[in-house]
């Protein structure tokens, strides 16, 4: 660590606990929608009264505070409320997403300590050596009173990929969750916004939209799992259900923005806010010319990890056909300081992210050395935090906002050159048919890397002519940016999350090059 790293501070921070602040809506509001979940509807008051009938049933299971709680099943309704429900009792919620195989959450399960399964739908396939009991079997109504919130009480407990080939856990308080729910319904154009429950339930952006919508008196509405997939089909469920904001990552973003494109008109839609998270945002021709046709819609760009949830956010402002192809992530929330590690002592805007303060999980579950090696002891920082999380990430700061650069461990050198690879794609992505690009660096065998991309094209048009392709980046690149093979696809490979799954495609190229 440099002496004298760069900070950012995104000042202090007092969130109320947001178990209180969904208690204080649902009273105020009682009668008002706080889920929707395709012919269901409960209002706020039923909601609450659910909430508190699944703690009274978790505390006949024996179920107490710091007990920990798997929740599996489609995304519901009756997730929701469970997932409430084990906060409100003091207890961890551990997301199990049915769409996950069997080994996994059997895996996740075991890793977590978990001691009872509360599951909604069918009972789960998975192996589960403790007890399971169906959420709708829990009462529906009940008088537990919330838990304390303790800023260091855990809330839930997230799985996110590890090196050994198994996922690893990461537990996050109510110091993160709490900052995280109470910007969020601050931060937006409006704190009673219709939002689209879209995020798996493995993905930690879902926490974003549930906590963010029913602290605030805003009404969830479950996305049925088949649109997901569909842009088309969800553009036209966003508008048969006045849907107000989105969290999406950037690639189902692009393919929403590619169907809204084959519309003559958007006046359907009702969008107010959408939040690209998970992955870098980039503003491609689609995505300008959406957010032109919806001028009352913002688009923010979120950045955040499982082991910090949320960490900084940049809202886009002026006209879209302004907006940079790759925009910052922006500035830290509220009780988070970020620190840059650089690499170069003559670059001292330019390193490692670092993150500490609220955001600030205590680690992984089971973990120690990977512990020792991501979750670091720094000297005082200006702010005076000595705990910091190395996320792996490299950026820049400019002008008071970071922006992304790469992944540390996957930085890119050709022939001596650091090349971002995602200003490769960015300029295919400006092609007149290319809907979707991205693009990896394979090892050749002989000690050396080339560059090799893989695009989708619009419905109808020819495949990416490689040489056309070339061309155009040398307009604009310098030589070690120009991909050695195009591959045209029919799709890209997504995570469950729906982010795009980088190593699959370089899986695929490896194999055809």
């Amino acid at each position: 660590m440099s002496p004298a790293p760069l900070s950012l501070w995104g000042g202090e921070s007092h969130p109320p606990c947001l178990l209180a602040a969904f208690e204080e809506q649902a009273l105020a509001t009682p009668g008002a929608t706080a889920v929707v979940d395709g012919e269901l509807s409960l209002t706020y008051g039923e909601l609450l009264a659910r909430v508190k009938g699944i703690a009274d049933g978790l505390a006949a299971a024996g179920i107490g505070p710091e007990d920990r709680v798997a929740v599996t099943g489609r995304r519901s309704a009756a997730v929701v409320a469970a997932l409430l429900g084990t906060m409100w009792a003091g207890a961890t919620y551990l997301p199990l997403d049915s769409e996950y195989p069997a080994a996994r959450l059997a895996h996740m399960l075991k890793d977590s300590g978990a001691g009872l399964v509360l599951y909604a739908d069918a009972p789960p396939e998975f192996e589960v050596p403790v007890p399971a009991l169906p959420i709708a079997g829990l009462p529906t109504a009940g008088t537990a009173a919330k838990v304390e919130c303790r800023p260091e009480l855990w809330t839930y407990i997230i799985y996110t990929s590890g090196s050994t080939g198994l996922p690893k856990g990461v537990s996050v308080p109510h110091s993160c969750l709490d900052v995280m729910a109470d910007w969020q319904r601050s931060h937006s154009v409006r704190r009673d916004l219709r939002t689209g429950q879209f995020a798996p339930l493995n993905f930690d952006v879902s926490f974003q939209e549930v906590l963010g919508t029913l602290c605030g008196g805003g009404t969830l509405v479950v996305v049925p799992e088949e649109l997901r997939q569909d842009p088309f089909e969800l553009l036209e469920w966003l508008g048969e259900n006045r849907i107000e904001r989105l969290f999406l990552p950037y690639v189902a973003l692009q393919m929403l923005a590619v169907a809204a494109a084959e519309e003559e008109s958007l006046e359907h839609l009702a969008l107010a806010e959408v939040n690209a998270a998970g992955e870098q945002l980039v503003c491609t021709p689609d995505i300008r010319e959406l957010f032109a046709r919806l001028p009352e819609c913002r688009l923010n760009n979120h950045y955040g990890q499982s082991e910090s949830a949320m960490v900084t956010a940049h809202t886009l402002t002026g006209p879209s056909a302004s907006w940079p192809a790759l925009p910052p992530i922006g500035v830290p929330l509220p009780g988070c300081e970020l620190l840059i590690d650089p690499l170069d002592a003559a670059e001292p805007n330019v390193g490692e992210l670092l993150v500490a303060g609220a955001p600030l999980s205590p680690g992984y579950l089971n973990q120690p050395e990977l512990n020792a090696k991501r979750f670091v002891t720094v000297d005082p920082t200006p702010q005076g935090h000595t705990a910091a999380f190395r996320t792996g990430d490299l950026v820049r700061l400019e002008d008071g906002a970071v922006t992304f650069l790469a992944r540390r461990d996957k930085d890119v050198k050709i022939r001596g050159y650091r090349v971002n690879l995602l200003e490769i794609e960015v300029r295919l992505l400006e092609l007149p048919t290319v809907s979707a690009a991205v693009c990896v660096a394979l090892d050749d065998g002989q000690g050396s890397r080339s560059l090799h991309c893989a695009v989708t094209v619009d419905a109808g048009a020819a495949p990416l002519d490689p040489a056309l392709a070339a061309d155009e980046l040398r307009r604009h690149l310098p030589d070690p940016y120009i991909p050695r093979t195009f591959t045209t696809v029919a799709t890209l490979p997504r995570t469950h999350s729906g982010k795009v799954d980088r190593d699959a495609v370089a899986r695929t190229l490896a194999e055809r090059h």
